[in-house]
């Protein structure tokens, strides 16, 4: 693959959580939406039909069906809920059933249950609770010991999920909505912006990444702090991540990532979330968010994908970052995803893809903003920090440990990382090496600056 091809997160998301208990009007109002939706599409009479290809666009009719099928998912994962949880942060979390889970709903997994941890894990150094920031003698904290790697909102409620269930993000039919009128279609990017090149400056998607190409890749591992960023309008998001990257930008590209995000379209919120997404036709027709769609199969009964991380770096404050870990298990073949010191989340399926059945060819980690020019000026939507990388330590987002995963399941350093900006008087990155962080960077920036109109 040409290392000047850059991939971007996508938007797109089929939910598949259940609504709340609903409101008469309420329900009425989400019916009387989705009929004028219907009517007013069907007026235009300017979509074509869906032709199965990644470029067909779906029938009014169509689009209609899809929100009633996700209207029953939610439906249905409610039902199943053994026990809610209120977070503090207002989001509802369902304890559900593991085997019932959205993923299970794939016709090669049904009535299947989540396959056994496997036994043999990238080997990797023990990695210190504490450790000195680079050249700024500050202290990174990491889930405070937990074994994940991360703290979330909810767990200040001081529930948790019963064994044998996973706690679920609920999704809201005003999620639903929301999602639908920015986008048209609900909850999907685009067709045709899913991925950005080193040369675009059209896509609206905006990147500071380090990645390496031209190789045979098992896995990848960082760790990167989490910030609040600024995001200026609900049509945008914020995000950093690590991509496991194969086959074509065209049309058949397959991707897994992870990371954090702030999304208010997707969320309704401005908070950072964790999230992970999979695509195996260049976000096109299939992937998604989460647990949004049948796809990753979740095993932690702790980490609730999509919800809020807590806490959160502050500048020139307490630096808190998360440590992710993915790789293709040599045994299974599936592709599992690890926080912290060994706590795995759940995997992604090998059959869900084409290239990525086999390995990734490239692997990049950074961050990335969607920019929609508001007003017709640069979105002042920030990357990481809102800093640039010039700020150092405790001011500006950072990827340290930056290691790859070989053949053998060795994890290595990624030394080999070339450092790329599409827009650097936006959001820019700099790294290097060092004795306590190994292979890192800086990146990110404001956005609209006087150097970046």
């Amino acid at each position: 693959m040409s290392s000047t091809l850059m991939a971007a997160s996508c938007c797109r998301c089929f939910v598949s959580y259940k609504r709340p208990r609903p409101i008469i009007a309420t329900t009425t109002f989400v019916f009387f939406f989705l009929f004028l939706l219907f009517l007013l599409a069907a007026e235009a009479g300017a979509t074509p039909p869906s032709n199965g290809t990644p470029g067909g666009a779906l029938r009014p009719g169509e689009e209609l069906l899809r929100f009633q099928r996700v209207k029953e998912r939610l439906a249905g994962m409610r039902r199943a809920s053994v026990k809610s949880i209120q977070s503090p942060d207002g989001d509802v979390i369902d304890c559900v059933p593991s085997h019932l889970q959205p993923s299970f709903e794939h016709p090669r997994l049904r009535g299947q249950k989540p396959e056994e941890e496997p036994t043999a894990r990238p080997t990797a150094r023990r990695r210190r609770r504490r450790s000195r920031g680079h050249g700024s003698g500050g202290e990174v904290e990491a889930g405070d010991g937990d074994e994940h790697g991360l703290q979330q909102a909810w767990w200040a409620s001081g529930e948790s999920c019963p064994e044998g269930t996973i706690p679920v993000r609920r999704t809201t039919e005003a999620d639903l909505l929301r999602a639908s009128s920015a986008a048209g279609r609900f909850g999907m990017k685009p067709r045709g912006g899913g991925a950005a090149r080193r040369d675009s400056t059209s896509s609206g998607h905006e990147h500071a990444v380090g990645y390496v190409s031209g190789g045979q890749f098992y896995g990848a591992k960082a760790s990167l702090n989490v910030w609040p960023a600024q995001v200026a309008s609900p049509a945008e998001f914020s995000l950093s991540q690590i991509w496991l990257i194969s086959g074509s930008f065209a049309h058949d590209l397959n991707t897994i990532e992870a990371g954090w995000q702030v999304s208010p379209q997707l969320y309704g919120d401005n908070n950072p979330r964790f999230f992970t997404y999979w695509t195996n036709d260049a976000y096109q027709e299939t992937g998604c968010y989460n647990l949004h769609c049948s796809g990753f199969v979740q095993t932690n009964s702790r980490i609730a994908m999509g919800a809020a991380i807590s806490p959160i770096s502050s500048f020139a404050g307490r630096q808190f970052d998360i440590t992710l870990l993915i790789w293709k298990d040599p045994k299974q073949g599936h592709w599992w995803l690890q926080l912290g010191s060994g706590a795995l989340v759940g995997y992604w399926p090998s059959f869900l893809f084409t290239h990525l059945g086999a390995r990734a060819d490239m692997a990049q980690f950074g961050g990335e903003v969607v920019n929609t020019r508001p007003s017709g000026a640069h979105t002042p939507t920030q990357m990481g920090s809102g800093r640039f990388p010039a700020d150092g330590y405790a001011r500006a987002a950072y990827f340290r440990n930056v290691q790859l995963v070989d053949w053998d399941n060795n994890l290595i350093p990624a030394a080999a990382l070339r450092l790329l900006a599409d827009h650097p008087s936006c959001y820019d990155i700099a790294g290097g090496q060092g004795a306590a962080w190994g292979t890192y960077f800086y990146y990110g920036g404001p956005g609209r600056n006087s150097r970046c109109p």
